[in-house]
């Protein structure tokens, strides 16, 4: 092709563009007057229609549409395929809407889209290649939670009975198929003989969106188990440099979130353990008493540092077999970047501060003066 036919190709393309432009500009006129005028010559009849148009086909339907946008789709032939398929009411006016928005550029691929959708939505989805809707309703499934505590949200956020809920995630085929469909993140080590429940600490604290109104407890299990993935994968780097596994990192992870409050240095907590382990001392953590012990208590007694339990760090050295609870993202970068200190002991005082000692003697020191009021 020589260059004055490629410059006649660019020009009518040009016109082309400048006539979308005028008829957008065009359309905006028409209902800015049907507007002025009103009633006059059916004119509210043609703003209810362009309104309704504007409109989510169905707000209230949860039907997920299997859409095909072929390669080389412009946003005429997408406009009529979404038509055709009853995701907008009117091919011609979501076109001119993505138009006098500046948005034209989609990309082609297959989409689960819905009838609720917004024009925005579908916008946005068709332009990043991913499906973007409003959920109808989230769930907030804050950091330092046991399996039990997240039953009891979910079963106030979605109707799943918590009875329900636990013997899903404490079934053995449930956690065989979910082993196989997330292996690098589920391993053997949760079916270890210790571990109390499989996925005690491998849901992930966060907030969840979801778009059906009653989900499935393998939707919300799976939803959840996703994140943690997400959120694990950035560190496997790490943990195959160290020799370490997940169930290591969210272990040791849980017991910095549990020893956590609004003002701890998670980083310094870690640097202790770290010390610890090293010298072959115990952890002597008190959240992991509590979860022996298998209830909440403001006040962890002398008798109870005694409890006989895998999980009980006063009796054994090391990691408990497995996570105590679920562990936030900044427990789990702790772990991987700690602070470097000397320090084998720490307290909290009354007002959550932390006070470190290198020693015993200073930790003893530390006591008498920040819990004891002396």
């Amino acid at each position: 092709m020589d260059n004055d036919s490629k410059k006649d190709q660019m020009f009518e393309k040009m016109i082309e563009q400048r006539k979308e432009v005028k008829i957008v500009r065009r359309i905006v006129f028409i209902v800015a007057l049907v507007l002025i005028i009103g009633g006059l010559i059916g004119g509210r009849a043609v703003y209810k229609y362009i309104s309704e148009a504007l409109q989510p086909v169905d707000p209230k339907s949860e039907e997920v549409i299997e859409v095909e946008i072929p390669i080389g789709s412009g946003l005429t032939s997408i406009s009529e395929i979404l038509e055709a398929k009853g995701l907008v009411k009117d091919a011609k006016i979501f076109k001119y809407y993505a138009k006098f928005n500046n948005e034209s550029q989609f990309q082609a691929g297959s989409y689960g889209l819905t009838k609720a959708m917004t024009l925005d939505e579908l916008i946005e989805s068709l332009k990043t290649g991913k499906v973007y809707r409003t959920p109808l309703f989230t769930m907030t499934i804050p950091e330092g939670l046991t399996l039990d505590q997240i039953a009891a949200i979910v079963e106030k956020r979605t109707g799943i009975q918590k009875k329900e809920f636990l013997d899903y995630v404490n079934d053995e085929q449930t956690i065989v198929d979910l082993m196989g469909r997330y292996p690098h993140v589920l391993t053997d080590e949760i079916l270890g003989e210790d571990v109390r429940y499989p996925l005690e600490g491998y849901l992930f604290p966060a907030t969840y969106p979801f778009y059906e109104e009653k989900p499935t407890v393998q939707t919300v299990v799976t939803t959840m188990l996703n994140a943690t993935s997400d959120n694990i994968t950035p560190y496997f780097a790490f943990l195959e440099s160290e020799g370490k596994s997940v169930h290591w990192l969210l272990t040791f992870a849980s017991l910095l979130e549990r020893e956590a409050t609004a003002k701890t240095d998670r980083e310094t907590i870690a640097s202790v353990f770290y010390n610890r382990m090293d010298e072959g001392m115990p952890l002597q953590t008190d959240p992991t008493v509590l979860y022996a012990l298998g209830v909440h208590k403001d006040r962890v007694l002398y008798a109870d540092l005694e409890v006989q339990d895998p999980y009980n760090t006063y009796v054994h050295t090391g990691l408990p077999p497995g996570p105590i609870a679920n562990a936030g993202r900044s427990s789990i970068e702790a772990v991987v970047d700690p602070s470097i200190t000397d320090y084998f002991y720490f307290l909290a005082d009354k007002e959550g501060n932390n006070h470190f000692a290198k020693n015993y003697d200073e930790h003893l020191k530390n006591r008498r003066e920040f819990l004891s009021g002396e």
